[in-house]
């Protein structure tokens, strides 16, 4: 039989122009089978080394999250995308239309870089490994490794890529995070700022129960408002990104210890992970609003 259950509201959605760059947070989005309309459709690319850039790679580029991304006008299913707005830290812009983007970019970021619309195939990043005990099942530690993403993952793997090609998506196209998560990891580590940015989810779930409720998601349909349909994948692993000091949050290696000592999961048989959150793919499109109603069901 069938089971489903009511698991609270849409509180916040988020969705990111530029891969690493910092989001906007919205009231309302169109959602298609590859993900949140406009969701992480550009990327910076390393000139260098032809990888795309990330804040995961620390030594290249800490400063990411100085940068904001939001695009000039609302994207919609089926149209082309708006040009996206970057905000610069010492408070210049730049649009993403403009003939100088890249070499704006270069300068602020003190490497050479160009603004993508679509993943190179053999999308590929440098992942800083924080030295934090059991933060990475393999044991790296205070090391930073070449780490494929998007379709170039699922292609090395041998296995049919749930992201479209052309996007930079880490591994899924929808990420969803409860406030349940954020009040239990307050409430075990109060020293902390779990704030949500730090997570960078597109949905965030206002729960009607406690704990590390998305755990027990994984293979479940979580149903939002009317139309809007996904499917749990797997925990979202959790990286040194949530450390990074944004505006007013500062660095905090707390953030990721806390979920090392409370929620490591194994994933995907690559061994016991950090996690916060959860993957997605999503079944049935439509347009998620702030208020929708979520329920999480058995998968049909």
């Amino acid at each position: 039989m069938s089971q489903s259950q009511a698991a609270g509201s849409i509180a916040g959605i988020w969705r990111f122009p530029v891969k690493s760059m910092k989001g906007e947070r919205v009231c309302a989005t169109d959602v298609t089978q590859r993900g949140m309309v406009g969701d992480r459709a550009n990327a910076l690319i390393d000139k260098e080394t032809g990888k795309v850039v990330s804040a995961k790679s620390v030594r290249h580029f800490p400063d990411l999250f100085g940068y904001q991304a939001a695009y000039v006008e609302s994207p919609q299913a089926g149209q082309e995308l708006p040009a996206v707005r970057i905000s610069l830290p010492d408070g210049s812009t730049v649009d993403s239309s403009a003939d100088n983007v890249d070499r704006v970019l270069s300068d602020s970021l003190g490497r050479d870089v160009t603004l993508a619309h679509s993943a190179p195939d053999d999308f590929t990043i440098d992942m800083y490994h924080p030295d934090i005990e059991d933060a990475d099942p393999r044991g790296r530690r205070n090391s930073t490794v070449e780490q494929k993403l998007g379709s170039a993952f699922f292609d090395e793997a041998g296995m049919d890529s749930p992201v479209a090609r052309e996007s930079f998506f880490d591994l899924f196209p929808v990420t969803v995070l409860t406030t349940s998560t954020l009040d239990e990891l307050r409430r075990l580590q109060p020293k902390a700022d779990f704030d949500e940015r730090r997570f960078r989810m597109n949905l965030i779930i206002d729960a009607n129960t406690g704990g590390f409720i998305e755990n027990d998601w994984i293979e479940r349909e979580v149903v939002i408002g009317d139309s809007v349909r996904l499917v749990v994948t797997m925990p979202d692993p959790r990286c040194i990104m949530t450390t990074l000091a944004q505006d007013e949050l500062p660095r905090d290696n707390e953030v990721l210890r806390t979920l090392v000592q409370h929620n490591r999961l194994p994933v995907a048989g690559a061994g016991a992970f950090p996690c916060a959150g959860v993957y997605a793919v999503i079944t049935g499109p439509g347009t998620v609003s702030v208020g929708d109603d979520v329920v999480v069901a058995d998968a049909s």
